[in-house]
């Protein structure tokens, strides 16, 4: 007699939406998604980025960052946590100040980056790329804390661009005139209650918007029914991965690798490699994760850093005038491997190559070995011609490669 085989159906696993979905799905015409943190996000609204490359860099751009994770420590030992697991001195934070930040393991490497918020004496917002409700936990061992994860409980904007500000003015409740460069403060927006800190990844003036899930939409609408006279657009991550190399910005998982995610020590990286000297107190008071690691290095000197390279554009002309060709230049950031040669000597690698429209440049982030990252070295960065690896001439530059005077005023 046959026997009737039962299988269960193969679970459905399903990358979560934004509370603002209901208004960016409908709105992007290619449907171009991309993963971020377990969520889907658009890529882009339009065909092309020019329009929501050009917003961020002349006009206001809204971009849904909600994918970030987002905790809240509080406690009477809440600013002692942050500062015991992060290099910058918490403990003079004002309330109201925000503070970037990346935090290590004990060999100083890094494990992810992100913002401090000073919301009150007892509370902070803790924002990352990656999930670190475990490493917080571990480290608040013995401490009177309490750390709540927010991530799918809160909604935020990024509302970019020279015309932010204005167009936010209109619809919150307190003006943002006085809000100075990387301060935060309560707000509210078509009625609904907000923070707003004066922060962002692009590089230029912007703010981020943190609300409620439920009041996201009614913020999203408000924000665009005051926009529509100033070319308001909705902007995807491409554009924005455009404008973050442009400000000199990494990104984790693509210009460095989290220590806890690394297969060999090779991998990893210190925010001191990452150029993040200035975010390195190593005279604040007390212990902190990595410190002696961190102070072993500033003596001795970093073996890598991170740094900008601008290729040449007459000489890159040239490859690709031999085959009958124009330069072919990629149409948004390229997040590849890309060696970097010093004669016929590789000594680092590109990890974000794009053009820049505003600086009409070909501009890369490299990783590069002492003595090579001096500033003004002439290196080759390799570029891929009718299926022919070539190199391209171009010079070591400091960064941000673009920063407006309007950013921090």
């Amino acid at each position: 007699m046959d026997r009737a085989v039962h299988t269960a159906a193969p679970p459905h696993f399903e990358l979560r939406r934004t509370p603002f979905h209901a208004r960016t799905s409908v709105l992007s015409i290619p449907q171009n998604y991309r993963r971020w943190a377990g969520h889907i996000v658009l890529g882009s609204y339009d065909l092309h980025l020019d329009r929501e490359y050009w917003a961020i860099r002349d006009g206001v751009a809204v971009i849904d960052v909600s994918p970030l994770m987002k905790y809240v420590i509080e406690g009477p030992d809440a600013a002692r946590l942050l500062h015991k697991l992060t290099p910058r001195d918490v403990l003079k934070m004002a309330v109201g100040s925000v503070g970037y930040t990346g935090w290590c393991d004990d060999e100083g490497r890094l494990l992810d980056d992100g913002t401090i918020s000073r919301l009150d004496d007892e509370v902070f917002r803790l924002t990352s790329a990656e999930p670190c409700l475990r490493w917080l936990a571990m480290n608040a061992v013995g401490m009177d804390v309490r750390i709540t994860d927010l991530t799918e409980k809160m909604a935020a904007l990024s509302v970019q661009g020279p015309k932010s500000r204005t167009v936010l003015n209109l619809v919150c409740g307190k003006t943002l005139d006085k809000l100075k460069y990387f301060k935060v403060m309560k707000n509210t927006i078509a009625g609904k209650k907000v923070t707003i800190s004066r922060t962002g990844y692009t590089g230029d003036l912007g703010f981020e918007v943190w609300m409620d899930n439920a009041d996201a939409l009614a913020v999203w609408d408000a924000l665009f029914a005051a926009g529509a006279d100033y070319g308001i657009v909705p902007c995807g991550i491409l554009a924005m991965d455009m404008a973050r190399v442009e400000a000199g910005l990494f990104m984790v998982d693509v210009d460095y690798t989290p220590a806890n995610h690394a297969w060999i020590e090779g991998q990893k990286s210190s925010p001191l490699e990452m150029g993040l000297e200035w975010a390195v107190a190593l005279d604040k008071p007390g212990y902190f994760v990595g410190r002696r690691a961190l102070e072993k290095e500033k003596r001795e000197g970093s073996a890598w850093k991170l740094m900008g390279f601008e290729v040449d554009w007459e000489a890159m002309e040239p490859l690709f005038a031999r085959v009958g060709l124009p330069p072919q230049i990629p149409g948004m950031a390229v997040r590849g491997s890309l060696p970097v040669l010093h004669g016929s000597e590789q000594v680092g690698y590109a990890s974000t190559s794009t053009w820049s429209p505003v600086l009409k440049k070909y501009i890369a982030l490299v990783h590069l070995q002492r003595p090579f990252y001096a500033p003004g070295t002439r290196l080759a960065m390799e570029v891929t011609v009718e299926h022919k690896r070539l190199h391209a001439p171009g010079t070591v530059v400091k960064l941000p490669f673009y920063e407006p005077e309007w950013k921090k005023k």
